[in-house]
């Protein structure tokens, strides 16, 4: 099994001239605690994690508490002393351990037990093309054992062209998408954040030669960034 059969198409990015308070909003609405951090040409320069921004705050490390300290220092009394780095920049790691899409998967779980590290970004020609978590990993394994029981490495290569598809649409680094095969059908998980981009992505799937239906399972989520 390699990366591209487990991981996350796609990926939440930020910018390293975005604010901590921006990372931290993007953790916190999308339920991760780590963002790959790309330039305007969205190439890969460095990762930030949850690690980093209570690194950066010294004192209390439960997670949920200090980044929405982070979000809003008036919660906090005991820390209102505290002045946080204010850029992504400040506080990333620059040294980025990757994975591409033929990477085995038992090669990827090596570099998380060695670096000691939760996710790892799959890239090509040093742009996002999705992400590998622990999480992943997991539902690769049943992928193969419920999810996918039947498929074949004709389903596997059609889930590559698809992914690969989806991919020039432009939308792999402003969203996560799952993509499962089986007997032809394609499925299509992932938070999409409006209706268009979701119905543009069901079409691009279904034109892909092999395809023979698109089941999708996408659910649009209003950006709460935009609001706040």
């Amino acid at each position: 099994m390699q990366a591209a059969q487990v991981m996350t198409f796609g990926a939440a990015t930020i910018k390293p001239d975005a604010s901590i308070r921006e990372a931290a909003r993007m953790m916190l609405d999308h339920r991760i605690s780590g963002l790959p951090v790309v330039d305007d040409d969205g190439n890969l320069v460095g990762i930030i994690t949850e690690g980093d921004l209570l690194s950066a705050i010294t004192g209390d490390r439960h997670r949920r508490r200090w980044l929405e300290f982070i979000l809003d220092p008036a919660k906090s009394d005991a820390s209102r002393q505290v002045q946080p780095a204010q850029k992504v920049a400040d506080i990333m790691s620059t040294r980025v351990i990757t994975a591409t899409e033929d990477t085995p998967v038992h090669e990827i779980v090596k570099k998380m037990k060695t670096n000691g590290i939760k996710r790892i970004p799959v890239v090509k020609d040093n742009k996002v093309v999705g992400i590998v978590s622990r999480a992943d990993l997991l539902r690769g394994l049943a992928l193969e054992a419920k999810m996918m029981p039947n498929a074949t490495a004709e389903d596997f290569a059609l889930r590559d062209r698809v992914i690969e598809a989806l991919s020039r649409e432009g939308c792999g680094t402003e969203v996560a998408v799952n993509v499962l095969v089986q007997n032809g059908v394609v499925e299509l998980r992932g938070a999409m954040p409006n209706a268009d981009l979701s119905r543009k992505l069901v079409e691009t799937a279904r034109n892909v030669p092999g395809v023979k239906e698109v089941v999708d399972r996408f659910v649009v989520v209003e950006a709460e960034v935009a609001r706040k």
